[in-house]
């Protein structure tokens, strides 16, 4: 399987745990047990996929994912004690991909990774063309994103976001739609993750931004203005 997870946990014996189901899945896992070492370790291993507690001393979750997706769209899986609504859409906010609240199966956490990497990998894969947008150009072998030349780094679900609404340019999308087609149909959230991740994507497209369009009281529409 040759894929290596970072688990960043302050509890040791949730690091041994999960630990235990990576390997008998086949996966290599590298520990940290706060943030500090978390981006130590990124920075210096090759990391295909996060796990990341948010309580943990020294630097919490919520800074090390917001410093891991300033140079990384590798997938980040969330962990917390907390279930309010309001925490997951800051997780996915700051460009988490998933979130597993506290306590959980080890079994249900390994299954949303082989997701995220399965998914991950096919994309990466099947996507081999390029396109130029009046200045946005996307290169979707090598998941590059640029604004007027300048790279832009987009978490995995900001990319499929940016990408669905690229390739239905001009059709009007309902937040249900898009929270199907790029969330998946099991997916437990609401249409309010769709309006997060909108405005983060704005945010990082900046004089691009309007290449996405607001249909009042429905959802989105990317449209080319001529």
């Amino acid at each position: 399987m040759d894929k290596t997870i970072l688990l960043v946990e302050d509890e040791k014996r949730m690091r041994i745990l999960l630990g235990d189901y990576l390997k008998k899945e086949g996966y290599k896992y590298l520990e940290a047990s706060n943030g500090i070492e978390a981006i130590e370790l990124f920075n210096k291993e090759k990391v295909d996929l996060v796990v990341l507690d948010i309580m943990m001393p020294f630097m919490d979750g919520w800074e090390t994912c917001k410093t891991i997706r300033k140079t990384s769209d590798v997938p980040i899986i969330i962990l917390t004690a907390r279930s309010e609504e309001d925490d997951k859409l800051l997780g996915y906010e700051l460009g988490a991909d998933d979130y597993v609240t506290k306590p959980f199966s080890p079994k249900v956490l390994v299954a949303k990774i082989k997701v995220l990497l399965k998914r991950y990998e096919t994309s990466k894969e099947n996507n081999s063309t390029n396109m130029d947008i009046d200045g946005l150009f996307i290169d979707e072998l090598s998941h590059k994103v640029t604004v007027d030349g300048e790279e832009i780094i987009l978490s995995p679900k900001e990319y499929e976001l940016l990408l669905y609404l690229v390739k239905n340019s001009g059709i009007a999308l309902t937040r249900n739609q898009i929270l199907d087609n790029v969330w998946g149909i099991d997916y437990y959230g609401d249409t309010r993750t769709v309006d997060t991740n909108i405005k983060r994507l704005r945010e990082k497209l900046k004089s691009k931004a309007y290449l996405i369009t607001t249909i009042r009281g429905s959802g989105y529409r990317f449209e080319v203005q001529k």
